[in-house]
């Protein structure tokens, strides 16, 4: 039986031409059950990951659901970060252009006279909430011609504290409009906010797509503090990998981190909030193109990162929960790619880590670390070799 055209789900003539200029042709499974309930202007609730086609969940049937006669802006697309605001525009504004509408993305860290002019003149916006904020309060934009409202990463935004942000942005969106409530979980608290935003909602919760999921080959590495810059350079020095995020927890930590590979000769650049929009911007491209092949990142500001062909992610600082490593390690693996997720785990993290491999169903790969679940070097027959190994690289550490 064959798959279902895009065009056979509604979508009209001009976005299907417009989709199969860039070679779009058939919908991923998150599309298919999606974008009927769309166009049928149904408020949706949708559990999907990164990697899935969420953007083109919403975004395909959002240019059906606005008419360019629509008063400005007649679409909200809300996003936690400037990148995720630059990367839904940039996917989503031929797509709109092939149906007269205008589309803008407005993010702090650009200048705001611009961005004001061009979401004055908008049918879709697409906004981080700070920003979006700043234009209202200034009077350049009003939302009370709001009929479609699409919350993206939406368990993000509140990870971020957005929450307040958020309520006063859709406290001034008409309570008739048609609300799309994309997120990595519909538990707890994003449940809660979705719940409160919709009415009569069709849920759809989905898992990535055979072809946008890759094989990913988790792996957890036991490592003294001291030595935790000589195993990263260590897994970096590989002849196989491409490009690599690895993940810090700190702004600081990750400008301390390049600087300490770059002794190493290791050339990478760091993305964080600290930076400003046209260097994040550069080292994005420099990434994307291949000039660089490591990229240093926060979480907060990968989480706009969409590049298929990352090979590895390194989690340089461990996660700190079940969430954090999904989003990290789900940067690799993407469009039917191999990808390699490393976790380096001091002693003290073995617990927490232990936890999240437990949850993940990954016991066998944590195990092979020599760690043990409950906190601590496990006393399995691997771990002896593994504890004299470390004890070297502690006594070469001393001598140095």
């Amino acid at each position: 039986m064959s798959q279902q055209s895009f065009a056979e789900l509604g979508v009209s003539d001009a976005v299907v031409r417009a989709l199969a200029a860039h070679g779009v042709t058939a919908p991923f499974d998150v599309q298919r059950s999606v974008v009927p309930d769309v166009l049928a202007g149904h408020d949706v609730l949708v559990q999907s990951p990164t990697g899935s086609g969420k953007t083109l969940a919403f975004g395909v049937p959002l240019m059906d659901r606005v008419q360019a006669e629509d008063a400005r802006a007649a679409a909200l697309v809300l996003v936690p970060t400037r990148e995720l605001a630059s990367q839904v525009a940039d996917d989503l504004r031929e797509i709109a252009a092939a149906r007269a509408l205008s589309l803008a993305a407005v993010y702090g860290g650009a200048g705001i006279e611009r961005q004001a002019k061009l979401a004055r003149r908008a049918h879709i916006l697409v906004a981080t909430p700070g920003r979006l904020e700043d234009l209202v309060q200034r009077g350049a934009i009003r939302l009370d011609s709001v009929r479609v409202l699409v919350l993206d990463e939406a368990d993000r935004m509140l990870d971020m504290g957005f929450r307040p942000a958020v309520d006063r942005i859709v406290a001034l969106t008409p309570k008739d409009r048609q609300t799309l409530f994309f997120s990595a979980t519909l538990e707890g608290a994003a449940g809660q906010v979705a719940r409160a935003f919709t009415r009569d909602a069709r849920r759809h919760e989905k898992q990535a797509s055979e072809r946008a999921k890759g094989r990913v080959e988790h792996r957890f590495v036991a490592v003294a503090h001291e030595s935790k810059l000589d195993s990263l350079v260590n897994e970096l020095a590989t002849g196989e990998r491409g490009r690599t995020l690895v993940f810090v927890r700190t702004k600081r930590g990750a400008d301390r981190l390049v600087k300490r590979l770059s002794r190493h000769g290791v050339h990478a650049l760091a993305i964080h909030g600290n930076r400003s929009q046209s260097q994040r911007e550069k080292a994005l491209s420099r990434f994307h193109s291949g000039a660089i092949d490591t990229l240093v990142a926060t979480d907060v500001a990968a989480r706009g990162i969409d590049v298929d062909d990352v090979t590895h992610v390194i989690n340089f600082d461990a996660p700190e929960d079940r969430d954090t490593y999904v989003h990290r390690v789900g940067r690799t693996g993407r469009a039917g790619r191999h990808g390699i997720g490393i976790t380096l785990v001091t002693g003290e993290q073995s617990k927490v880590v232990g936890q999240i491999a437990s949850d993940l169903r990954l016991h066998a790969q944590f195990a092979q670390s020599g760690m043990s679940e409950a906190g601590g070097r496990s006393h399995s027959r691997q771990s002896g070799p593994k504890r004299q190994q470390h004890r070297r690289n502690r006594q070469r550490q001393r001598s140095r």
